[in-house]
């Protein structure tokens, strides 16, 4: 038999994800209607909506892990003792077993689950349907040192649906030695990685997971090379204990020092770097990450397994709150081209500490995604040969374009659940002020151009003409003078696009003494204090326009910051200091000079209205939208024609060339 996933447990530094791992508490699910499997079994006036999902956030129904289960307890990654009379559930995310993805994706048809036990107590089996309803499947009576194997079918998990057990203890301790989820062996070699990381300036994370890798010999034989692309300037090689750690990776290891070609240019340079070194995939990893390294062989036995070469990645979870998970899986929304979820009852940012695997409705139906972020991404080099490498748009969009190309040549992408890494999420970060705003625009739209079935891109540029209007009446000229910048080079063509790659930051950083919305400083008392006589709105507060009243609302507002003079006093005094999360443009937009804070919390910059500005910027703005618009066809075509040439092995080794400054080998 060959072993699909092993029940694990978390390091000993990673003892705040329990919840993700173990669960305690009674096997309570979700109650579904036993005559139509409708959520809700009662027409009692409980303040419930009827057919609202319990637990799908709220955490009413959940058990909580953190709570009950006993951190002591764990033996080791793979072992643990359950206390006399207690349960435990492996129904969690990285221990039950993704039945519904294996029957949809793979040639595995019947799975084992494999028990060892020191001790007596009762195995139970338990599965779930797409609904999330909880179904008994099977259980055992153990008793000394014993293996119990259950063999289950894949064959009720059309749509959704996971396996899981839980083990009671009698009246003394029962012992998981350890389980493990088998298939038949199918007699082919396991596929060989090449591991890639791209980096700026995170030497330590970097040398974090290096060291994973190094303590996981299971993991670190799978890899036949690890590959750090550095493009910052505080160099992982230069690390006080690079050395050392490098000797334990067992000359597995090579760094390749290049200038910043953003986020595209490394996983690009990963992904040709696999194919010419004979490995059967490629995994990207972002720099800034805690990878589970149990996910890695995952990933790989999944991708082993599959019908055809496809594309499998991992999700993420907030590195700062490590219960949370970022999202289940991602599809475009062609319509608006956005990131979107598959389903409407998924939730962002659920957090299994709240509301657990058992108690989460839509946890059990199956997603099938566009595309996944590449924090952690495998993709088979036999499709890098066919699609070719990531288009060159240094840092936004390059993995959903990969996706949606891959796509649309036959090639499925599989958010896989039980493979994960912990990542900075994005609630910490603002990415649509400041910088990298013109990236955000510039290679939606080209992703569009590529990609999008409607004639002038769907709702696209409209919505970026809104965008236009909030940031200039919130005074973030500096974004828009990016957004600007932005649309010029889509209008220059897609040929340009190499060239440009290792240029634009720099180009764009230089404008930022220029504005002062992009000028920074960590202390507040720098700035001269807020002073305000008179309150915006008469003291009344702030709210968002209805969709009936956002246009005229829009257009008073733009006017009257046209035509209202700025008073001098406001240049010498801010008049209020706004907190990041206040930051909204129905705010910004009653002010003429303001303090606000960073989405980090690390430094403050001081927005100043300028009625030259917003007038200069609103009318360039509209007119590249307009010549946008009018020339779509012509730019998709251009777009379409170039995608093959652009992202080739020929042209991406060029600017690899050009612009790698060292190799190194350990």
């Amino acid at each position: 038999m060959q072993t699909l996933q092993r029940v694990i447990l978390p390091e000993v530094q990673q003892m705040d994800t329990i919840p993700l791992y173990v669960d305690s508490g009674q096997a309570a699910g979700v109650q579904l209607s036993t005559m139509n499997g409708s959520l809700g079994s009662n027409d009692s006036l409980s303040g419930e909506k009827r057919g609202e999902p319990q637990g799908s956030g709220s955490g009413s129904a959940a058990s909580s892990a953190a709570s009950e289960a006993h951190a002591e307890d764990f033996i080791g990654r793979r072992s643990t003792l359950i206390r006399p009379g207690s349960r435990l559930s492996f129904a969690t995310y990285f221990n039950a077993f993704p039945a519904s993805y294996w029957k949809r994706w793979t040639t595995v048809d019947e799975v084992r689950l494999a028990i060892r036990t020191q001790g007596e107590g009762t195995v139970i089996v338990y599965k779930s349907n797409p609904r999330g309803s909880l179904q008994r499947v099977d259980s055992r009576q153990v008793s000394g040192r014993q293996a119990t194997d259950f063999d289950l079918p894949l064959k009720p998990f059309g749509d959704g649906g996971w396996y899981w057990f839980e083990l009671v203890a009698g009246t003394e301790s029962l012992v998981l030695e350890e389980a493990e989820w088998q298939a038949a062996d199918d007699g082919s070699e396991p596929g060989r990685i090449t591991l890639e990381i791209t980096t700026l300036n995170k030497p330590d994370f970097c040398l974090n997971n290096l060291r994973s890798f190094a303590d996981n010999p299971e993991v670190l034989e799978h890899l036949q090379e690890i590959l750090i692309v550095d493009q910052g300037t505080q160099k992982v090689q230069d690390q006080e204990d690079f050395e050392e750690v490098a000797a334990r990776l067992g000359g597995k290891l090579r760094i390749i020092n290049q200038a910043n070609l953003g986020g595209s240019g490394g996983f690009a340079r990963g992904m040709y770097e696999a194919v010419e070194n004979g490995s059967d995939y490629a995994l990207l990893l972002d720099d800034d990450v805690v990878v589970e390294p149990e996910s890695i062989v995952r990933l790989l036995t999944f991708a082993d397994r599959c019908r055809k070469p496809t594309i499998v990645g991992g999700h993420m979870f907030d590195l700062y709150n490590r219960s949370v998970l970022h999202t289940f899986g991602e599809i475009v929304n062609t319509y608006r081209f956005q990131p979107d979820q598959p389903h409407q009852e998924q939730v962002l940012g659920h957090d299994f500490l709240s509301s657990n695997l058992r108690s989460t409705p839509w946890l059990h139906r199956r997603v099938d995604v566009d595309y996944n972020g590449w924090w952690m991404d495998l993709i088979p080099t036999r499709v890098i040969k066919d699609i070719g490498l990531s288009l060159p748009v240094f840092i936004k969009w390059d993995d959903a374009e990969y996706g949606l190309r891959a796509k649309r040549a036959g090639y499925h992408t599989v958010s896989l659940p039980g493979a994960a890494v912990w990542h900075v999420s994005w609630i910490d970060k603002d990415d649509l002020v400041g910088w990298q705003a013109y990236f955000h625009i510039r290679n939606r739209i080209i992703a569009a151009l590529l990609h999008s079935p409607y004639d002038r891109g769907g709702r696209l540029l409209r919505e970026s003409s809104y965008a236009d209007v909030k940031h200039l009446i919130s005074m973030q000229y500096f974004t828009e003078a990016g957004r600007i910048m932005a649309l010029r080079d889509v209008l220059a063509g897609p040929d340009q696009l190499h060239e440009i790659q290792p240029q634009r930051l720099p180009e764009i950083r230089g404008l930022m003494k220029q504005y002062p919305d992009a000028q920074f400083a960590e202390d507040i008392e720098s700035f001269p204090e807020p002073r305000m006589d008179k309150p915006p709105r008469n003291g009344r507060g702030f709210s968002a326009p209805s969709y009936r009243s956002l246009v005229p609302w829009a257009l008073k507002t733009v006017t009257k910051q046209l035509v209202r003079p700025v008073d001098p006093a406001v240049k010498e005094h801010p008049q209020a200091h706004i907190a990041h999360q206040d930051n909204r443009w129905w705010r910004m937009s009653q002010f003429d000079s303001a303090l606000v804070s960073n989405a980090e919390g690390t430094a403050v910059s001081w927005y100043q209205r300028e009625p030259e500005q917003l007038r200069n910027k609103l009318v360039e703005a509209t007119r590249l939208h307009a010549r946008i618009l009018r020339d779509w066809p012509k730019l998709r075509e251009q777009y379409r024609e170039a995608a093959q040439r652009i992202t080739s092995f020929e042209a991406w080794q060029k600017t690899f060339e050009k612009h790698t400054d060292s190799q190194l080998t350990r």
